[in-house]
């Protein structure tokens, strides 16, 4: 060394100050806890305040508990379809590595305006009544989910399977069936289309409670079985050329993702209707509060970010301005503004 030569020292590594993982640092490891508590807490906030505000009964009574087990009925729709929206966005945006497009590109929900404007366009205002009902709940989840399933297997098992064409198929079916609804839509009296707007609108109110019975066990059967593939979930957003490398049956694994979704998209569409952004809104939100890749992590931040979301404005709308069957709408429309903006600030799809 030369004389005269100042050595400064190098930068200390601090060991175990940072490590691999999901959650790299203790600093980020303390995010993630705090906000998950935060989520956890605005959750058991709404939730309390649903059961308890403006109830009548003095509190501990047996008629307020009776008040407050019929409000729990809409509490517990609330957490399947958020549940449903989370997980399915979530797992959708992963498989195909896009996260600007919903599992409602499908045509998911433009099957389910199909089913319930062709029961009104033939049976006329009993066929309102003719749709609802477990086993006509049932019917309806299955007819979704083998639309799903025959598309994947057509698009995704053949020699020249392409996860773009499929998705552009799918934007084309679902505009199709769509532009059959409203045709129907057409020509039905006024009152026919009074009856069956109510139904097309995203609502808590759509739904029954003995769809619960059905619903429950279906959407915690799909859900599970993603949570619990979650490192599955994680070598796939890599991409399919990483993942083929990494020794995953890409294709297999990516058609059997896409059939839990449409099992879960199925079950909340038919459940209360269709809400389009509710998923994306629910997933962008949880990608920045989680940040990290791990779906094990993304899953608990995206699921309780939606039932805070959804829980919110179904106690705002029902308890200050009164219309509680409006919350489809205001979700459509903060979900659609989210969107813009998302689309804004990237500047390309």
């Amino acid at each position: 060394m030369a004389e005269g030569t100042v050595t400064r020292p190098g930068p200390r590594v601090v060991a175990g100050q940072r490590h691999s993982g999901a959650l790299p640092t203790a600093r980020a490891g303390r995010r993630y806890a705090t906000i998950l508590a935060v989520l956890a807490t605005l959750a058991v906030l709404v939730a309390s305040g649903t059961l308890a505000w403006d109830n009548p009964m003095p509190f501990g009574s047996t008629g307020f508990w009776r008040i407050a087990e019929l409000r729990a009925t809409s509490l517990v729709i609330i957490v399947v379809v958020a549940f449903c929206q989370a997980i399915a966005t979530v797992s959708f945006h992963t498989v195909t590595n896009n996260r600007i497009i919903t599992p409602s590109i499908m045509g998911f929900e433009s099957l389910y305006r199909l089913v319930q404007t062709s029961a009104v366009f033939f049976l006329g205002a009993a066929g309102i009544i003719a749709v609802q009902g477990v086993w006509q709940f049932v019917l309806q989840v299955a007819l979704m989910v083998a639309f799903a399933a025959g598309l994947y297997g057509w698009l995704l098992s053949g020699k020249y399977a392409n996860l773009q064409i499929m998705l552009l198929i799918g934007v084309i079916l679902g505009g199709g069936l769509g532009a059959l609804a409203s045709f129907m839509q057409r020509l039905l009296t006024p009152t026919e289309f009074d009856l069956l707007t109510a139904r097309l609108i995203g609502s808590i109110a759509n739904a029954d409670a003995s769809y619960l019975a059905v619903s429950v066990p279906l959407a915690a059967a799909a859900g599970a079985t993603l949570w619990l593939g979650a490192g599955r979930l994680n070598v796939l957003g890599l991409g399919r050329d990483t993942a083929i490398n990494l020794g995953a049956d890409h294709r297999r694994q990516t058609i059997v993702v896409l059939l839990l979704v449409s099992v879960l998209m199925a079950v909340s569409t038919s459940l209360v209707g269709p809400m389009t952004f509710f998923g994306f809104l629910v997933a962008m939100i949880a990608y920045q509060l989680a940040d990290t890749y791990d779906h094990r992590l993304i899953f608990p931040v995206a699921w309780l970010t939606g039932f805070v979301v959804l829980a919110g404005a179904y106690f705002v709308l029902k308890n200050v301005f009164y219309a509680q069957g409006a919350v489809g709408v205001i979700i459509e429309i903060v979900g659609g503004s989210f969107f813009l903006a998302y689309i804004l600030r990237k500047g390309r799809l």
